[in-house]
């Protein structure tokens, strides 16, 4: 296999590699088999274009047309001439899909449905990425930038995965890269000949096709797979870098007893990560003894920070999941209970790390690595583990307080109210005196609690409503005071802030309304049934349910008022109108939550999975792709300078590395001081002009006005070069001398490798940023807006002279 198919094969694999990193972010991944078959093509075309050879532009040009056509085969097949050729229909087609895939991208969480819009964004996506590295790799034989577009196709992977990349999609991205690297270098050092090498005392040649790799192959491999294992092992190693691209979404700190936290930040960021599905379809069903079933709300996770943004959990410890849960907090003996079985099966597809169950659970029985949070009395997987076809048993308090009993509890204990009354300093008066207004004449903290609810459920004109603007800051609640228009998410999060305000211990808790009762006895939860409601705390009771929410879920029998019957909404309540069946809502999902407002983040934050990002999660992932989409062609612009010139720098060093032509020995064959350079002199001065081009880019600008030797010497003194590079520069000039002034110039090796000493010299001369510019930006490019004016003007003559040759064929009308 020779060097340039090498280099192919090496490129391809590690475009490959690296979109398997892709594969979290859609299900199912058949894509990716279609992706890997059309960037195959599209590479194959790459290798026979440079084998025949054809132009790099045309090779570019190849690849390009083969993978437009591939794509009209595989998404817009109808619409194309004869079966096969791309037209104005199938560019139409191909562009309303691509509109599809960003607005289906915009509606969904990870991993989010393989829609048609989305997999061709994802396959266009591998062949882009596939057509740079190829280019910058194989035809430009420069494998280092190539890293460029694959670390763009990870770090958009690592950036949208739930929890970030996998750390093995790292490994297959970075043996990708690494190995093209390898292919590389070995196919550079064929191009120099045989290498010297074997055992000290001794010296024998080895060619590159020898058996045994070669020492610096050998180094580079070992030295490739260190930093490799670094860069896996350091991250996993180091808890300052936990949650980074390599953490995995595991939150103990190993197997066994032991302790761990779950992280600060907000955990409906993994809860998020389900996608919205396009049906309304079962998430959990139980079997349970609870005498009050339809109450019997299924809680996943309590939020009891607010910062003036988001309401989130805190930072907590972890323990295992002890054989007896300890008893609630704050729960008196005197409250009556009754303890209840529930028997619960999570459907296969549900995904997320924290486990459904009826507060306050007693005793847990699952299999699985999960761990206790304590506090929140709340079940977490550990290590990877989630719900999906989770089968478990739950023993739980049916915990039923009285009116009177609530309304005497002694006041909660200073550290509860400390920590569960917290608000920020940013938080708007208005807020305060809302609550205040609200509550005038209530003279216990439980009627304030009721009050509370009351006038979010029926007396303060508010209407559920899924078309409002989204939030759960403290501008969004005052919005949704002014407008008393909202979802389940702003009914509890304001109720938990203004009862904060009122100095009653609150929190949120997202979870599950009880579900639907089915014929077998079994209850069914579906996603509409994902709720949030807020929790207020009553020494001697513990932490107590309400529900503001009106038309949703039920209201609790200890706070309604005699004359009031207790108001429930089975899963048959009307959806609002223009809600997708089955898409999956934020916590208020009983109500419905529409595409619209998955799209504006108005869902909330996401109960359960399936359920649609919050407060711009969508929305973030659409700007991601649209800046991705503006960044690429805008970075290829800026990168052009530095293309041009390292194709350029290319092909004269490797015209001058090649056979040099034999002496002339016909007669009439021009020397130099007739009129032009000796036969073989186009390498040497190619050289000579790569060599003062270099010196250009690092501000030591031409002059045309000096001779070879006077502009070596003016190169040696502004450069400020060593004494070897020196030499170098002068010997350079010499050979361009003998071309152009000596009837036959001798062939001169090693010219290119004196350019090379040279222009490493030059860069280390001068400072970091004339450095970066020299590489990125550098001067001499200019030169490439010389050829083409000089083209545009050629061929602006050439058609101008063909068209008078054309007028003066042409008869005039009457004459012969």
């Amino acid at each position: 296999m020779s060097g340039r198919a090498r280099l192919t094969l090496f490129a391809l694999l590690a475009t490959l590699l690296t979109s398997c990193s892709m594969v979290p972010l859609v299900h199912p991944d058949s894509w990716l088999l279609r992706a890997m078959i059309l960037v195959s093509v599209q590479s194959g075309v790459g290798a026979l274009a440079r084998r025949v050879p054809l132009a790099r532009v045309l090779t570019v040009a190849a690849q390009l047309l083969v993978s437009l056509v591939l794509l009209t085969l595989s998404y817009a097949g109808e619409r194309a001439l004869a079966g096969v050729l791309p037209g104005p229909g199938v560019l139409r087609e191909l562009a309303a899909l691509y509109g599809q895939g960003v607005e289906d991208v915009g509606h969904y969480a990870t991993p989010a449905p393989l829609t048609d819009g989305i997999g061709l964004l994802l396959v266009s996506g591998v062949l882009v990425v596939g057509l740079c590295v190829d280019l910058l790799a194989v035809t430009l034989r420069s494998a280092a930038p190539a890293g460029l577009p694959l670390l763009a196709l990870y770090s958009v992977a690592a950036g949208l995965s739930p929890g970030g990349a996998a750390w093995g999609y790292f490994v297959l991205a970075a043996a990708g890269y690494l190995l093209l690297l390898l292919a590389e270098s070995r196919e550079r050092l064929s191009r120099w000949g045989r290498v010297f090498g074997g055992p000290a005392g001794g010296r024998s040649n080895a060619g590159l096709s020898a058996g045994g790799a070669l020492a610096p192959v050998r180094t580079g491999r070992r030295l490739g797979m260190a930093a490799l294992g670094v860069a896996v092992a350091v991250p996993l190693a180091l808890p300052a870098l936990d949650g980074g691209l390599l953490a995995g979404r595991g939150v103990g700190d190993g197997e066994g007893s032991g302790g761990g936290t779950i992280s600060a930040v907000n955990p409906l960021v993994s809860l998020q990560s389900n996608l919205n599905q396009p049906e309304n379809r079962e998430v959990l069903r139980y079997r349970t003894d609870n005498p009050d079933a339809p109450n019997q709300y299924l809680r996943i996770v309590a939020l009891d920070e607010f910062d003036g943004t988001s309401w989130r959990t805190s930072e907590r410890e972890i323990t295992d999941v002890p054989d007896l849960l300890p008893p609630p907090p704050g729960l008196s003996p005197q409250v009556k209970t009754t303890e209840v079985r529930t028997s619960l099966s999570a459907a296969g597809w549900y995904g997320q790390t924290y486990l459904p169950l009826p507060y306050p659970a007693t005793q847990v029985e699952i299999g699985g690595r999960w761990r206790f949070e304590p506090v929140g009395r709340t079940l977490v997987g550990d290590r990877k583990q989630d719900t999906r076809g989770a089968r478990y048993t739950v023993r739980s308090l049916q915990v039923q307080p009285t009116a009177k009993q609530l309304a005497a509890a002694p006041p909660a204990p200073e550290a509860i109210r400390a920590e569960y009354t917290d608000l920020p300093e940013t938080l708007p008066a208005v807020v305060r005196q809302t609550a205040r207004s609200v509550t005038r004449g209530a003279t216990s903290d439980y009627a304030r609690a009721v009050a509370l609810q009351d006038w979010f459920a029926s007396s303060g004109g508010f209407t559920y409503d899924t078309s409002g603007t989204s939030g759960t800051g403290s501008e969004a609640i005052v919005r949704f005071l002014k407008a008393k228009r909202g979802f389940c998410v702003h009914f509890s999060f304001s109720m938990a802030a203004m009862a904060r305000e009122l100095g009653i211990p609150a929190r949120v808790a997202v979870g599950f309304t009880p579900g639907t009762a089915q014929s077998d006895g079994t209850r069914s939860v579906g996603l509409r049934d994902a709720h949030a409601w807020p929790e207020l705390y009553f020494e001697g009771v513990g932490w107590t349910r309400f529900e503001p929410t009106p038309t949703r879920g039920s209201t609790p029998d200890y706070t309604v008022r005699e004359a009031t019957p207790s108001r429930t909404t089975g899963p048959s309540a009307e959806v609002p109108t223009g809600q997708q069946s089955g898409a999956a809502p934020a916590p208020s999902a009983s109500g419905g939550c529409t595409q619209q407002m998955r799209r504006l983040g108005d869902c909330g934050p996401t109960a359960g999975a399936g359920a649609g990002p919050t407060d711009g999660g969508a929305a973030w992932w659409s700007r991601v792709l649209v800046a991705l989409a503006v960044a690429a062609p805008v970075a290829l612009l800026l990168l052009l300078p530095f293309l041009w010139r390292l194709a350029v720098r290319r092909r004269r060093l490797t015209a001058a590395a090649g056979p040099a032509p034999s002496a002339p020995t016909v007669d009439g064959v021009r020397s130099g001081r007739a009129g032009g350079p000796a036969v073989g002199g186009g390498p040497t001065l190619a050289v000579w002009q790569e060599l003062t081009d270099a010196a250009w880019d690092v501000g030591i600008l031409p002059d045309d006005a000096l001779s070879p030797r006077r502009t070596a010497e003016r190169i040696v003194r502004d450069g400020r070069l060593d004494p070897e590079p020196a030499a170098a520069v002068h010997r350079v000039a010499g050979a361009v001398e003998q071309v152009l002034y000596a009837p036959v110039a001798p062939p001169v090796a090693g010219l290119s490798a004196d350019v090379l000493l040279v222009r490493a010299a030059l860069l280390a001369e001068v400072d970091r940023w004339t450095r970066l510019r020299a590489r990125l930006a550098p001067r001499s490019s200019v030169r490439a807006v010389w050829a083409l004016s000089d083209r545009w003007a050629a061929l602006t003559a050439a058609v101008s002279a063909r068209g008078r040759a054309l007028r003066l064929r042409i008869p005039l009308r009457g004459r012969g």
